[in-house]
This record gives structure tokens, sequence and C-alpha cells, in this order.
């Protein structure tokens, strides 16, 4: 496969070569993770951090700002903020540029997570239209003398009754936002189902003036391209296909550069890199909170190895480095990499009804901030 996509995005002032942006995942896409997507990337790709809640950054969360730390050749550094007032966020905003802490800042409409939208945060805002269009006008007025832009990420709409991209792209465009991205299934749907690509391309035609970027269901390079020729869009946003995969950005690279994709890793070299993200994390986080923190991503490396059930329990339980390197020791380098690990990836769940605050659908023009939406939540 040499099926190149020529990339000419920019964000704001950033050339984003080749097109590719990891998504910002709660509990996933912390310092040490993105720099081992970096190492296999392209450093020109963008790497966003994990979501940030506005109301933690204006109070200045001690822990939210350990969340916010940024490799020091992390360049541009990407960060996502989630919030419902446009007030708080501008706030955030103002800090965030003034104290010089990212130099590319992401609005999250896209998490559909019952506890969020519930209050009327995440995907259930941008039926709100009014209130929408006032919160990426104030956080672009907010970065902009900073020459910090700002990009919007959000969902097909609520369910298949109500749906609000395109008009969330064009409020988005025209109140200043340097992109948008479209994760191409309604909140309804959380992660189930198949993304609706067509949506995509609905929204580039709609949205002519800045980047329209893609997500859902990026489950490989081959992907990649097929949803760029298919839809038009400017740019893929890779989430749950990399979890346990990161070099799965080589494999992006490549393709959208028109060359020839790397073999895949047979079990010794996911060995090697599984233990280098173990590393990375010890380094971050300290040994004993990164041992815990890396137990969830090993069912997604070791997906489709011929791996015994006893050996994965002790990798769900492993404790020190030197265990891990243990570990890895006895596993067998020489076999191949499965075929069929390249598919879906990470939560799926089922859809479902989306809890709503009451009375949210009765008027999308009303401009009213939804009450107790600002908390610490995460999400994407």
């Amino acid at each position: 496969m040499t099926t190149g996509v020529p990339s000419a995005l920019r964000i704001g002032p950033y050339p984003v070569d080749p097109a590719v942006v990891l998504a910002p995942m709660a509990g996933i896409t912390n310092l040490a993770f993105r720099k081992l997507c970096r190492e296999f990337g392209s450093p020109t790709s963008i790497y966003v951090c994990e979501m940030i809640t506005a109301r933690a950054v204006v109070e200045r969360n001690e822990k939210t700002l350990e969340m916010m730390s940024f490799d020091a050749d992390e360049s541009p550094r990407s960060m996502q903020l989630y919030g419902v007032d446009p007030a708080t966020l501008a706030e955030a905003v103002r800090i965030i540029v003034g104290e010089g802490w990212a130099d590319h800042i992401d609005m999250n409409f896209g998490c559909p997570v019952p506890k969020v939208t519930r209050l009327g945060g995440g995907a259930a805002l941008p039926y709100k239209r009014a209130l929408f269009s006032r919160i990426v006008r104030a956080m672009v007025a907010a970065a902009e003398p900073a020459g910090v832009p700002v990009t919007v990420k959000f969902r097909i709409g609520i369910d298949d009754e109500h749906l609000t991209y395109l008009d969330a792209g064009r409020i988005a465009e025209a109140e200043g936002a340097q992109a948008v991205a479209l994760h191409a299934r309604t909140a309804a749907q959380r992660y189930s189902g198949q993304a609706d690509w067509t949506a995509i391309a609905r929204l580039k035609e709609a949205v002519a003036t800045i980047p329209v970027l893609g997500n859902g269901d990026i489950f490989s390079a081959a992907d990649a391209v097929r949803m760029m020729a298919e839809t038009g869009c400017d740019g893929v946003v890779v989430g749950r296909g990399c979890l346990g995969r990161p070099w799965l950005f080589a494999e992006l690279q490549a393709a959208l550069r028109g060359e020839e994709l790397p073999e895949p890793p047979n079990l010794g070299r996911v060995g090697e890199v599984l233990y280098r993200h173990g590393a990375l994390l010890s380094e971050h986080v300290g040994e004993d909170k990164a041992m815990r923190d890396l137990r969830k991503h090993m069912a997604w490396y070791l997906m489709g190895f011929p791996v015994g059930a006893e050996l994965r329990r002790s990798f769900a339980t492993v404790s020190s480095l030197v265990e891990l390197e243990d570990l890895v020791g006895q596993l067998d380098p020489t076999a191949p990499f499965p075929r069929d690990a390249e598919g879906p990836r990470g939560r799926q769940g089922s859809p479902g009804k989306v809890a709503l605050p009451h009375g949210w659908l009765d008027d999308p023009q009303d401009p009213a901030v939804p009450h107790g939406a600002d908390v610490m939540h995460s999400g994407g």
C-alpha cells in the first residue's frame, strides 16, 4: 500500500504533516503515551493531552495542573478543554495563554458520558446553538492576542432525531475557530456501531474556509486513507485505534505520504514497546503509579497474540519495572503480529437514550448556561 494523500493541513500557524491528530483520551493521552506515539509518528502531527476541565484551571487544581504537563520538545503543545460557561472557559484560556502553557486549544463537545450530558455538557451542548456560539466566540477572543488557535470537536448530534453537526460547524467557523473535528457518531451511539463517514463529507461541504477533520473507526492506515478519499476531509483524528498500538502513527505517516508501510511488529518488538511505555510513565509519575496505570494497556498490547492466561494475568497485575522486564522476557519474541488485532479496540458499549437536563430540547436558541455542569468530569 503506497497510496499517498497530500497534506496541506494547518491549525493556525502550525503545519500538520501528515494530517494526523492523536485524540485526547481520558486516562490515556498523558505525557508518556504522547511521547511514545511521537517516537513512532511525525513530530509535526498533533498529539492532544488528556481533556482538562476549564473550572479546574481557573481554580488552579493541583491534579489538573499536573495533567497539563508537556514534553520539552513537544510542539505544538495541544490541550483540550471541557466546560459549559463562556466566562469560565474564557478565563481558563486567558490563564493558559498568559502562563504560556499551550500552543493550541481544542474544545470538547463530544463527550457522550451520561453524567456529563445529564447536566448539558459535552455532546449535549451544541444543541443550544446560541450558547455554543457564545462559548466559541469567548474562547477565540481570549486566545487571539497570544496567537493561539482554537479548534472545536463535536459529534453528529444527540441522536438521529436531533442532529447538530452542520450548525455546529458553521457556527464554529463564523466565530473564529481554526478547524473543526467531527466524531461521526451521535451521543446516543456512544462508541457502538459504525461511524457515519458520510456526515464528515457533508460537514466538509458546509464548512468552506477552515479545515474539517474526521474521527471515528480509524483502526488502520488504510482506514485513514479511505476516510480522506471518501469524505474529502483535511485530516484524521485517531483515538481508540492506537490503544496498545502506538506504532500505528508510523503506519499512518507512511500511508499518507505514499511510502511503503513498515512491517507490523512481532511479539518481541511489542514487548519492547510495552516496556518503553512503562519506563516513560515511571519517569513521569513514579514507578508505583506508572505500573498501576499501565495495567489497563496490557490487554490492548497483547490483543490477538498467543499469550497464555496465566501470563496475561501476571501482566495485568504488574507492580514494578523489574517485574515487567521479566514478564516481557517470557513472551515468544518470534510470534508474528496477528492480522485480526487491527480491528476495533477500547470501549464500545451499547447505544442508549441520552441523559439530558429537564426541558433541554425545548429551545435550541436558549443561551442560558446549564446549572451545575461546570464540574470536573473527564471523557471525550
